[in-house]
């Protein structure tokens, strides 16, 4: 009698030799928690690998059975399993919570310091992502997740400069699809090639995402973007030619940073440092030095948010030397303006202001239509508002930064406004003009600019600006309770603005 393999990698009619495994206990405790029966788990198995285009997994009451007497199923089950007890109980579960891989293995509760390889940001990327779009935000974000900072997130990063391999790591080749005849043989499947407008089209839509970024913050589409990086890495899985695997670990870099940012300004930081180490993990396999020195700035600007200025020039700088050959004039200029932001953070003015100068020169050196999409924001308007925050930074205790921050700023409103674009952008300008008002003791002006930056935050959904927006009127309220239209913004904000659930520590 011919002996059939079953589509999970095991026998369908002949038992397995047992070769001393045990139980499988941790499975079992999830499954007996679970309530399901065996046949409906196996059920749930093969609709969940059909969903993600794995036809060829295929289990029954038997398999199930197996797995709990201690059998080591073969991918993709070990995810599908960790994914559907994911949902059944509203946490993530990883895979070696199951049994099924040893614990010291990578799964989606990641640090910093990863290895720097293709493997690395396809799994954990996925893994990551499922958690992501399966729970909700604080389920997500847990109390243990930390902000990494100081040596524990720099000196991993050190090794993002160092030069690839000299040898391309050799392109995955996956066994066949395997499926059974009719007569009881098996017979092979060629994996079904990727359309050559894929890559494009996945272009199209990240720049889209970026658009949506920039007009309505981050927090309204990132489930949205979350879900197209995680099909992404799906792809990932699959051979392609070298060039095709290029282009789509770029557009994997690309999603993973915006995933980053659409985080960072929903205050979910964790999370956000998380996307955006992958996502210079991803630059890296494909040699995009440029986009790796961005992703390193916004990890920077990060930073300065939580006024850690030294860990931002860290990070500045080691973007500055990495894109050093390769980086363009926008880019360069974007780094040499948060440069100048993280030396305003700690009052170090000379050094601000040549920085700030250096990030001048640089922008008039640029040609946007020659620039990546990914760094086009970066125009005149936003490097104004970036040098008037420094000042502004400054004039707290150095009261003859106050005018040249009122100008920077004032113009940047100006320029933002004009385009209808740089939405939450502008919002943001309209904060930083109000704390100078405030500082220059003009409650009438600071009102008007914080008033206008809150029409736009009823607007948008950012948490970062609803952050600075109610820190700012609490300032202005605390220091003009007298002034009547202080009051009446004071109130405004109070039943109008929703509270920020990430309060900035």
């Amino acid at each position: 009698m011919a002996t059939t393999r079953a589509r999970d990698g095991g026998s369908a009619d002949e038992q397995e030799p047992d070769n001393g495994r045990q139980p499988n206990d941790r499975l079992a405790v999830w499954f007996a928690r679970s309530g399901w029966s065996k046949g409906e788990l196996a059920r749930q198995v093969n609709s969940h690998a059909r969903a993600m285009r794995a036809p060829h997994v295929s289990t029954d009451t038997s398999r199930v059975r197996r797995w709990l007497d201690g059998e080591q199923p073969r991918e993709p089950i070990p995810q599908i399993l960790a994914e559907l007890f994911t949902r059944r109980f509203g946490r993530v579960v990883g895979i070696d919570e199951l049994g099924l891989r040893e614990p010291d293995e990578p799964h989606g509760d990641f640090g910093v310091d990863l290895p720097w390889t293709f493997e690395t940001v396809v799994e954990i990327l996925g893994e990551y992502t499922r958690g992501d779009l399966l729970l909700g935000r604080q389920e997500f974000v847990g109390p243990a997740l930390r902000l990494a900072a100081g040596r524990d997130l720099v000196d991993p990063l050190r090794r993002w400069s160092a030069p690839l391999p000299a040898t391309p790591m050799p392109v995955p080749i996956p066994l066949p699809v395997q499926t059974s005849t009719a007569e009881g043989g098996v017979r092979f499947l060629r994996p079904i090639p990727l359309p050559a407008s894929a890559p494009d089209r996945l272009r199209d839509a990240v720049r889209l995402f970026r658009r949506w970024d920039m007009q309505a913050g981050g927090g309204l589409r990132r489930k949205a973007v979350i879900g197209q990086l995680n099909g992404l890495t799906d792809l990932l899985r699959d051979p392609h030619p070298a060039g095709v695997r290029c282009r789509l670990l770029g557009l994997t870099a690309e999603l993973a940073l915006l995933a980053g940012w659409m985080s960072y300004d929903a205050g979910l930081q964790p999370g956000a440092q998380k996307y955006m180490v992958l996502a210079l993990h991803a630059a890296k396999e494909c040699d995009d030095a440029p986009f790796g020195a961005n992703v390193l700035g916004v990890m920077a600007r990060q930073m300065i948010h939580y006024e850690m200025a030294e860990d931002a020039l860290d990070l500045v700088h080691l973007a500055q030397y990495g894109s050093r050959d390769s980086g363009g004039a926008a880019l360069q200029a974007m780094l040499y303006a948060l440069e100048g932001r993280a030396y305003a953070t700690v009052g170090k003015v000379d050094r601000c202001r040549r920085a700030l100068g250096l990030a001048d020169q640089a922008l008039s050196d640029s040609r946007p239509d020659t620039e990546p999409d990914w760094i086009r924001y970066f125009t005149r308007a936003e490097l104004l508002s970036e040098s008037g925050h420094a000042y502004r930074d400054l004039a707290y205790t150095r009261p003859a930064f106050v005018a040249p921050a009122k100008e920077r700023l004032a113009e940047a409103v100006r320029l933002l406004a004009g385009t209808g674009e740089f939405v939450r952008s502008l919002a943001l300008a309209h904060v930083g003009l109000a704390t100078v008002h405030v500082i220059e003791r003009e409650p009438s002006a600071a009102v008007e600019e914080a008033a206008a930056a809150l029409d736009i935050a009823l607007r948008v959904r950012s948490e970062r600006l609803i952050v600075r927006l109610r820190r700012t009127v609490e300032t202005l309220a605390a220091r003009f309770a007298d002034t009547p239209a202080v009051r009446e913004l004071a109130a405004r904000v109070a039943r109008e603005l929703p509270k920020a659930p990430f309060p900035r520590p």
